[in-house]
């Protein structure tokens, strides 16, 4: 038994949605009970403690986004490397790094990645890998460095014609392999779907080849409109909008992700609608690749299910919270614009993307549902409760307020201190690894 508590309490849970001074009581990987937190000592004296000292608990945070194979590329300078729109980014720096990654390289990208997630509260991820240099067993090694991290993941690999037909069909089939590994798994912390790029680089054939090898019960993780190109390419070679080509596919559905969604119009945000696809925004990567800013507020505004993520950018969805918000007002001119939505999408929309892959409840802290808390430092000096409590996280708290991580009830990080690893000494493989694939790519 853990007890989590003498602090602020956001549970998210609307029954009760706040509690000035509670706790958190965990058995078994779910959350057992939540109440006043001397009425919880009380109840369990026995038990461990982690001691919030005042701060605030909440729910782990769900990345419905992320890469990470970008993890080395911080500090990289590509020898020639100009690039003057999103192909270039593309073509330059991203395909650059993932044609030169090897097994070991992925598994200490993932293993420094999801270190980065549990300091920043993140205890689900959804990551769309790439490793043109090493596709068989790559899913693998980062589910390896998944259980050794010990937070939840959902995993594919990115098919693409980009580097030949050969590459795109053991892409499939390693998404096909893992998927059958996560379906048998019992754990309840590892789910997988069928990763493809984006619609530019995916012929039919090779999209027919996907759907062949889908399990039952599967769906596809894929980028949809991110750049102009993706769209201009559709209409070009079939005479369609992107939306409308993934619907023709039958990709479309309540268990495939679209991810940024940029250049879509209202026909294809019908379509998303119909078929109750899943959406997640990115907002740092859309503005920092110059991409555009998608029409994420309407999405929200259909009903249609949005979720929030970081794109490998960030590893902080906090921060990500902060750059949506601004990002919507700035473009609309709205000062009301995304004060609601970006919220929702974070605090309700990730759990519900995440409730149709694991089978374990996931984003509140409510008896059965999984035990995935963090706790932050956060002290506030104006009032606090459940009606403002986002605003206070908004305006006060960053990913690295976070001092105690739990996933699955087993304590990850206590007072910022990693409990699974020696982290230096995995950073100092990781620096030794970036160099080599440095080394590599501009050799």
């Amino acid at each position: 038994m853990l007890l989590i508590g003498n602090g602020r309490v956001i549970t998210r849970d609307p029954a009760c949605p706040w509690l000035e001074l509670g706790g958190v009581a965990v058995e078994d990987g779910r959350i057992r009970e939540v109440g006043l937190w001397p009425d919880l000592r009380e109840r369990y004296p026995e038990a461990e403690v982690l001691d919030a000292r005042g701060g605030v608990i909440m729910p782990g945070l769900i990345n419905t986004h992320e890469h990470i194979y970008s993890a080395m590329a911080r500090g990289l300078s590509v020898r020639g490397y100009h690039p003057r729109g999103f192909l270039d980014i593309l073509e330059g720096m991203w395909w650059n790094i993932d044609r030169h990654l090897t097994l070991e390289q992925t598994r200490l990208s993932a293993m420094t990645t999801l270190i980065d997630c549990v300091k920043n509260g993140v205890t689900t991820v959804f990551d769309h890998h790439a490793s043109f240099f090493c596709i068989p067993d790559s899913l693998s090694a980062i589910e390896e460095a998944a259980q050794a991290v010990g937070i939840r993941r959902c995993l594919c690999y990115e098919v693409s014609d980009r580097d030949g037909k050969e590459k795109a069909r053991e892409a499939v089939l390693e998404n096909e392999r893992f998927i059958r590994y996560a379906q048998q798994d019992r754990t309840g912390m590892v789910a997988a779907m069928m990763g493809l790029h984006a619609s530019f680089t995916l012929s039919d054939e090779t999209l027919a080849f996907a759907a062949a090898h889908l399990p039952e019960g599967a769906g596809y993780h894929i980028h949809v409109a991110e750049g102009a190109y993706d769209l201009e390419h559709c209409q070009k070679t079939y005479g369609k909008r992107l939306v409308e080509r993934l619907h023709d596919r039958n990709i479309l559905g309540p268990k495939t992700l679209a991810a940024h969604c940029i250049y879509i119009n209202e026909d294809e945000m019908e379509l998303l609608r119909e078929t109750d696809t899943m959406v997640v925004h990115n907002p740092e990567s859309n503005m920092g690749n110059a991409c555009g800013c998608p029409p994420t507020m309407e999405l929200c505004h259909r009903g249609i299910l949005t979720g929030l993520g970081t794109d490998g950018y960030t590893h902080d969805m906090l921060e990500s919270y902060k750059v949506a918000n601004i990002l919507h007002k700035h473009h609309l001119k709205d000062p009301n614009a995304a004060w609601g939505e970006v919220p929702e999408m974070l605090f309700d929309g990730n759990p519900k993307i995440a409730g149709r892959y694991f089978d374990t409840p996931l984003g509140a802290l409510k008896p059965g549902y999984g035990a995935d808390v963090i706790v932050t430092d956060y002290i506030p000096n104006t009032p606090m409760d459940g009606s403002n409590c986002n605003s206070h996280i908004l305006f006060g708290m960053t990913g690295r307020s976070v001092i105690h991580t739990v996933c699955a009830g087993k304590v990850l990080m206590r007072d910022r201190e990693l409990t699974f690893c020696d982290e230096e000494a995995v950073n100092a493989q990781v620096r030794t690894s970036a160099q080599e694939l440095w080394d590599s790519i501009n050799g």
